[in-house]
């Protein structure tokens, strides 16, 4: 058997712009084994700046132009930390983004792009929408463009980038009467050659677009533009796109800049040889070009393998960027200009020439291969009805199914034993420890994303929920890792990550970290072993009643998401959204629940297995309206396309649950990582937390006679 090769190095790019997408893309198909690959991006998506006047007009949605990057970096073998870089430290090796302790790193590229805010005009820092960052404008664009009756839009800047926003606006509102108004101080479209400029400006004018040259701006207010000789320009969207501004935390980085910009030499290294930049952000010293996306496109494959030299030892190669390029200029309608050379050409066919460009440069990424099972051809019977098509899902889709589990504790002989009070079903033993009455559970993960500070709390909070289901208040806890092989640096800084964050986690509770034991696998485990104190009775499965109501305090469906995202299937937006539910708290509507008849987390056997389990421990039936019971977003469309977590179908046997072979019943069964609060309430107690809107709380069904769970 061929041993697994341990990790020795961090690779950490900051930025998902579209040099990064490339090298990701290539990485996934030939990545330097014993690195460790982190992507930092504040969202999940790249949005790609050759489509954006295209989606400005209303040729493209929104989604053709995203690269999605949870997609991109799951088949690069790559953690994805959704949040913004603020700061990047060369001599200490590490990267900070608010909210998590630092990211440590040995080789580093920067991508993050461009602003083109203007913090020194006034009143466009509150009325004013940069066109980038490009995702914030297009989430705003869209909204202003579904909302507007009578729109009036300034466009500052009279640029290529402006004029081709402006006329896309134009065409976008062509049927709303609009007023579009592009501003430049001095002279527009000086970047492009003397025919190019005569054709972008009667192509404007054909658009409606209204160009005022030699304008100073002196202010932007909610419904207008001052211009400094006193004349206001009338607009309820106005956006900057006025040049190129560096993002601001580069100038503090210890790196060479020029003019707030990242200078890099022909190695696409900068003044320190660990960091690298690309695009937008970064200068090329050796050959200053404007910023365009045909370079950083073009830095890609050089990029790649100058990281892979600096994480190995190899030779570097020589970026040497052409000296003109061709420019196709959007023209609104489904028109493009061609400019190089000194020449001018405008027509549809040009249109239909970019078009194809940018749509085979998107479906790169759009046709990455789903991951499969790869089996040795001759396996021992009942291998492959096991292990089926689709990987094995991880965290609680990863569990052992209801029955072999049921199966070994009912031959566990009793203890006989005063001072244990629960019993084999509840969430936790009740122990009583001198004269207090301590509640004790442990439980573990596999890692659902590479993550470690993201698994670190949703392993927490995961464990901590059956400490609150039993109505108790956390008290302490050993951490037990496991973590993939990788070299002793690597282990401090993935073993800090975690702990602090454990820590964190469990002092937000009430509850401290004590101790902790470690080991090597094949993969990152986090387990934990808890205490928690109670002041009065646990509460447990048994106790619900006739006529009780059953809330529910989180959506369900983070196995059919967790489960599509490892088959590269999952949006991610929603796979993102999944991962903001999983490290929720549960401990406000523990708070609201103190006085719960029955409750239980929703874990590993989903809604349905653990519900049943409350029915059976309190002798009565139970009945759900399955539209009730919320849903993590994207989780429907998942089951309608057939996806199913490893556990589903053993969770779906269950005897004791009647439900409709349906796309949101299946749902029911899906198995929760970090899942929500169940408990049963007495009627009253219902009415009443609903009054207060307490915890988000949502009712789902009621207790009935008989035994068992219906969903309707």
């Amino acid at each position: 058997m061929t041993p697994s090769i341990p990790l020795t190095r961090d690779l950490v790019l900051i930025g998902g712009g579209h040099t990064h997408a490339l090298v990701l893309r290539r990485w996934g198909m030939d990545p330097l084994p014993g690195v460790r690959l982190t992507l930092i991006n504040p969202g999940p998506t790249a949005p790609y700046s050759g489509m954006l006047p295209g989606f400005v007009a209303g040729h493209y949605a929104r989604e053709d132009l995203d690269i999605d990057l949870v997609q991109l970096a799951r088949f690069a073998g790559a953690r994805l930390i959704a949040g913004a870089a603020t700061a990047l430290d060369v001599q200490g090796k590490t990267i900070t983004v608010e909210g998590r302790p630092p990211v440590a790193f040995d080789v580093a590229s920067v991508d993050v792009g461009i602003t083109s805010a203007m913090p020194a005009l006034d009143g466009f820092a509150q009325h004013g929408i940069p066109a980038k960052p490009l995702g914030p404008f297009a989430t705003k664009w869209e909204a202003f463009r579904a909302n507007a009756t009578e729109p009036k839009v300034a466009v500052i800047g009279g640029g290529v980038a402006g004029a081709e926003l402006a006329m896309a606006m134009a065409h976008a509102l062509r049927d709303r009467a609009p007023e579009i108004t592009l501003l430049d101080r001095g002279r527009a479209l000086e970047q492009v050659n003397a025919a190019a400029r005569q054709r972008l400006l009667r192509a404007m004018a054909e658009q409606g677009v209204h160009l005022i040259e030699n304008a100073e701006v002196r202010a932007v207010a909610e419904d207008h533009v001052l211009l400094s000789d006193g004349r206001r320009i009338a607009s309820g969207f106005t956006t900057g796109a006025a040049g190129a501004r560096p993002q601001g935390w580069l100038a503090h980085s210890g790196l060479d800049t020029e003019d707030g910009f990242l200078t890099v030499g022909p190695s696409l290294q900068t003044s320190d040889p660990s960091a690298f930049a690309v695009g937008d952000c970064a200068h090329l010293s050796h050959a200053p070009r404007p910023k365009a996306g045909v370079f950083a496109v073009r830095e890609a494959p050089y990029l790649y393998d100058n990281l892979r030299a600096a994480l190995s030892g190899g030779r570097m190669r020589r970026y040497r960027p052409q000296k003109d390029y061709l420019k196709l200029i959007s023209l609104g309608a489904r028109e493009a200009l061609a400019e190089r050379f000194g020449t001018a050409r405008r027509g549809r066919l040009l249109w239909r020439w970019k078009d194809h460009i940018d749509r085979t440069f998107m479906a790169k990424f759009d046709a990455l291969p789903t991951m499969q099972q790869k089996l040795p051809k001759v396996v021992a019977e009942g291998v492959r009805q096991i292990t089926g098509d689709a990987p094995l899902c991880a965290g609680c889709g990863a569990k052992v199914g209801r029955g072999a589990l049921q199966d070994v504790l009912a031959g566990i002989t009793p203890h006989g034993r005063d001072d244990i009070l629960s019993t084999p079903g509840d969430d936790a033993a009740v122990l009583r420890t001198g004269g207090a009455t301590q509640v004790f559970t442990t439980d573990h993960l596999s890692a659902v994303t590479k993550d470690p500070v993201l698994m670190a709390k949703i392993a927490t909070l995961h464990a901590l929920g059956d400490i609150w289901a039993m109505g108790a208040a956390p008290q302490a806890a050993v951490l037990s890792l496991t973590v993939p092989r990788m070299a002793p640096e690597l282990q401090r800084r993935t073993v800090g990550e975690i702990t602090t964050t454990v820590s964190e986690v469990l002092q937000d509770a009430g509850a401290a970290l004590v101790g902790g034991h470690t080991t090597m696998g094949d993969g990152l485990t986090i387990g934990l072993s808890l205490t928690g104190l109670l002041d009065g009775a646990a509460i447990t499965l048994a106790g619900a009643r006739l006529g009780d109501v059953i809330v529910l305090s989180k959506p369900v469906g983070s196995g059919t998401i967790l489960a599509a995202e490892m088959r590269g299937q999952a949006r991610g937006q929603d796979v993102l959204s999944c991962y903001d539910w999983m490290v929720r708290s549960n401990a406000p509507a523990a708070r609201s629940l103190a006085q719960a008849r029955a409750m239980t987390d929703v874990t590993g056997f989903g809604l349905a297995g653990h519900l049943a389990g409350i029915c059976e421990a309190s002798g009565v039936g139970a009945v759900v309206d399955l539209d009730a019971v919320p849903l993590m977003r994207g989780a429907l469309d998942l089951a309608e396309a057939g996806v199913r977590s490893s556990i589903y179908a053993d969770n779906r046997a269950d005897w004791r649950v009647t439900a409709p072979d349906t796309p949101r019943a299946a749902l029911m069964f899906d198995p929760q990582t970090s899942g929500g609060l169940l408990a049963v309430l007495d009627r009253t107690e219902a009415e009443r937390l609903a009054a207060m809107g307490a915890a988000a709380l949502t009712p789902i069904g009621e207790i009935t006679e008989g035994t068992g769970v219906t969903f309707r």
